[in-house]
């Protein structure tokens, strides 16, 4: 079964796909924020395992580890973390989270 949320890591900086980026996702609530797995991008950029079985509606965060990313080409950045909170309402659908990423900025949005 596919991970109900995926990630795609890209260095806009070289034009590829950033491998090794180690990322982090947890379920944020009021009373507590729960890591609910860890994995490592692909050669291509992709995660695919972040999570197992359904999730339930609620905001969710996927944080990178860029500074290690970048520290490994011996390139300083401005981010050394990027965290990226969203919602889930839908729990029936994918949720692809795409992170864009340079040196000194990035952009991410609702994939597919």
């Amino acid at each position: 079964m596919k991970s109900p949320i995926t990630t795609h890591v890209l260095d806009t900086s070289i034009g590829k796909p950033a491998a090794n980026v180690a990322a982090r996702l947890e379920r944020i609530s009021e009373a507590e924020t729960v890591v609910l797995g860890s994995s490592v991008t692909n050669a291509d950029g992709r995660i695919g395992d972040l999570v197992d079985g359904p999730l339930d509606r609620g905001r969710y965060r996927i944080t990178f580890d860029t500074a290690a990313y970048f520290a490994e080409r011996g390139v300083s950045c401005f981010f050394p973390e990027i965290s990226i909170l969203f919602e889930i309402t839908d729990t029936t659908k994918h949720h692809h989270v795409p992170l864009l990423l340079s040196p000194f900025g990035y952009s991410t949005y609702r994939g597919s």
